[in-house]
């Protein structure tokens, strides 16, 4: 009887491990899996794969840097640019029928640049060039001229 039970039990050891086993197998199987996708199914080792990430990073900081120049350096470039435009258009002769004539200010980030006035008549035409520093000038401006000024710097 005592056989009996010590080969039953014997049994029972293998089965255990048996279901040990496959467990084990089960797990090293999900672990290369891993390892694998880690590894991108390529055939290196984890070190160079490690080193081959750490430089496309290092790669990718100093180009990020090289933008972020560029980008403060288009910046101020576009402090001097044209962004504020306003336009009046107006009748200064009684005998012109329509609002022909125009002033526009063209102004930059601190509302400098230029404006252009445009006198339109019967016999002659005239045209008019006066630069703007921060929004004032040396001439004097016309009340059209100062409202073209103004639509320009509220944008």
């Amino acid at each position: 009887m005592e056989e009996f039970i010590l080969n039953n039990l014997i049994y029972i050891i293998l089965g255990v491990l048996f279901v040990f086993n496959l467990f084990l197998v089960c797990c090293i199987f999900k672990l290369k899996k891993r390892i694998d996708t880690m590894l991108q199914g390529e055939e290196e080792n984890l070190e160079k794969v490690l080193i081959s990430q750490i430089e496309k990073v290092e790669k990718q900081k100093k180009d990020i840097e090289k933008i972020m120049g560029e980008m403060a350096e288009l910046t101020k470039i576009s402090q001097k640019s044209i962004q504020k435009i306003g336009t009046v258009r107006f009748n200064p002769f009684n005998e012109v029928g329509s609002d022909q004539s125009f002033s526009i200010a063209l102004l930059d980030a601190k509302n400098s640049g230029f404006i252009i006035t445009s006198h339109y008549g019967k016999e002659f035409s005239r045209i008019y060039g006066k630069p703007v520093r921060k929004g004032e000038s040396k001439y004097l401006f016309s009340k059209e001229e100062k409202q073209a000024i103004q639509k320009a710097v509220r944008q």
